[in-house]
């Protein structure tokens, strides 16, 4: 064994890769650059700094809602909370729940202001960003909403088509109702005081009384 590879009382302590840490100081250097010249910017038009927070590495960019968002499902509607369930607005209570921050609003206007937050945002595994559409993502997308309301007026026809058929369906239930009435009431008239003549059994003919 040489002597470079014997153990020396030191060879139990953690060994450091200088070109890695060199690198990461560097980066760190440039975000502090950049950080010192948007604060400058900042004052100079006389607003507040916020730095930004990082941005996970997974994150997607932030879409559109694919559905209306409804605030009135709970119009009406009882809810039982526990008592203590929630302080202040931590914790699920009465009003408008975000399960992802797990925070209650009792506005919907709050509700709708976290929705697009932050916050939201970045719990949700959004960056915020909004990445700008090309021509042919703006044609589809103008194709599918022509789609969409085209299938939304076959379906108001459909439904009217329907209830067209429920009325007709219904009037003629009505005559046929009448029809049997008017043969009922025929049939009374044609007997004696209107309830009939009773027919006597006679043996052979076939006729049960």
């Amino acid at each position: 064994m040489s002597k470079s590879e014997r153990p020396s009382d030191t060879s139990f302590r953690k060994t450091w890769d200088r070109a890695e840490y060199a690198l990461k100081a560097a980066e760190r250097e440039s975000h502090l650059k950049e950080e010192s010249k948007a604060r400058a910017e900042a004052k100079a038009h006389g607003k507040k700094y916020h730095p930004r927070p990082s941005t996970p590495p997974d994150a997607q960019e932030t879409v559109s809602r694919a559905a209306r968002l409804d605030v009135s499902a709970n119009v009406g509607k009882t809810t039982l909370v526990p008592a203590g369930a929630s302080t202040g607005k931590r914790g699920r209570g009465a009003g408008f729940y975000c399960p992802d921050c797990d925070l209650t609003f009792k506005d919907n206007l709050q509700f709708v202001d976290h929705l697009n937050s932050k916050q939201h945002l970045s719990n949700t595994g959004q960056s915020g960003e909004v990445k700008r559409a090309t021509v042919e993502e703006v044609r589809e997308r103008l194709e599918w909403l022509v789609r969409k309301r085209e299938e939304e007026a076959e379906a108001v026809e459909t439904v009217v088509d329907l209830g067209a058929r429920l009325e007709k369906r219904g009037e003629e239930l009505e005559r046929e109702r009448e029809e049997k009435r008017r043969k009922r009431r025929e049939k009374r008239r044609k007997t004696e005081g209107g309830v009939g003549v009773k027919q006597e059994a006679v043996e052979g003919n076939g006729i049960i009384c």
